[in-house]
């Protein structure tokens, strides 16, 4: 048993001391630049998806560090960027005339209402409920015309960033093993799993969508649904959310094509709940399975949280921050409950390679 009245040792003092003074500036630091925290997460997803590439140019083909930074800029640009920005584009050009816009989705909400509530005597809406929608869509259209600038600023700050990791990559690596507070196998275990996070949140969620996304617009130019275009920009971002998913979108419009009339409505909604659905399984199950097995519940709460965050951004780098998050618990436990033994003190970059 432990003998409270021994004083604490003056090196615990210094050092308990010396955590508090680099907390506080660490939360400084983070208060007065957390406008560039979606650059950073942003950059560093950036960096995992392009880390093997950059390492290939490096050190198989001998490339200068500025030659094959520009080159996984440029691939990056093409694949990546430009794809989601022209995506984002097509929803605030559609949003373009706000008033236009919400009298169309008023007319839109009425029509499924009516029909709804003549065929079912279901009663979902009422005008109270009708009018706070409209309130809620002048205030995230008017986030999203205001919202192209901050992405334009967000992808400079993050390529900014992104530059120095890419052109010092091996000695950034090294450093940060040598620095990480946990011993060496929870921080090679905090590698790899972050990678995988990553890779999972940034490349499969969003792949999964999109196979939604394309096989929806099949269904909506078959069955004549209205702007299959923008359906299909919807679709997408609302596929990447678990369990109601895609049928946020798909299910309204078949209802709406049925109360103007539109018997196709009806068999939209079963083609998307089939095959959407069958696509969304066979995708998750296989895909999402082989990356990394997350948790609905993380990118629930992680797309809640991103979006309140980080805007449309969030629907990536939400998800990513909660994963870490639940990932940081785990090392704690796994450095702290004394079950872990120290395998090793040697540091090289290669203990990171994933």
């Amino acid at each position: 048993m432990s003998n409270f009245s021994e004083p604490i040792r003056s090196e615990i003092i210094k050092q308990v001391f010396l955590l508090i003074i680099i907390l506080i500036l660490l939360g400084v630091i983070f208060w007065n630049l957390s406008m560039f925290l979606p650059s950073l997460l942003g950059a560093i997803t950036m960096y995992i998806l392009c880390r093997k590439l950059n390492f290939y140019l490096l050190e198989k083909k001998k490339w200068k560090p500025w030659l094959a930074t520009v080159f996984i800029f440029s691939l990056s640009a093409i694949v990546i960027v430009l794809p989601i920005y022209f995506l984002v584009n097509a929803v605030i050009a559609k949003v373009g005339n706000i008033q236009l816009y919400i009298d169309g989705f008023s007319d839109f909400v009425e029509k499924i209402h009516t029909y709804l509530k003549t065929k079912f005597e279901i009663d979902l809406l009422d005008k109270n409920l009708i009018t706070q929608m409209q309130g809620w869509l002048t205030k995230m259209s008017g986030t999203l015309l205001s919202g192209t600038l901050n992405i334009l600023t967000v992808l400079f700050s993050m390529y900014f960033i992104l530059y120095f990791m890419l052109t010092n990559a091996r000695e950034m690596e090294r450093k940060l093993m040598i620095y990480a507070p946990f011993k060496k196998n929870n921080n090679l275990l905090l590698g790899d799993k972050i990678v995988k996070m990553v890779i999972a949140n940034a490349v499969g969620i969003p792949v999964v969508a999109l196979g939604q996304a394309i096989i929806a617009l099949l269904g909506y130019f078959i069955f004549g649904a209205p702007s299959p275009l923008l359906l299909f920009t919807l679709t997408f971002f609302t596929a990447m959310i678990p369990i109601v998913g895609a049928s946020i979108i798909y299910v309204p419009v078949g209802i709406y094509m049925l109360a103007t009339g539109d018997n196709s409505g009806i068999w939209l909604i079963i083609y998307c709940i089939t095959i959407v659905g069958l696509t969304d399984n066979i995708l998750r199950f296989t895909l999402l399975k082989k990356l990394e097995d997350i948790h609905p519940l993380n990118t629930v709460f992680g797309i809640i949280l991103g979006l309140e965050i980080f805007g449309f951004m969030g629907l990536v780098f939400g998800p990513i921050l909660v994963s870490i998050t639940v990932l940081l618990i785990q090392v704690y436990h796994n450095e702290f409950s004394g079950r872990n033994s120290e395998k090793g003190n040697a540091v090289t970059t290669q203990d990171f390679e994933v």
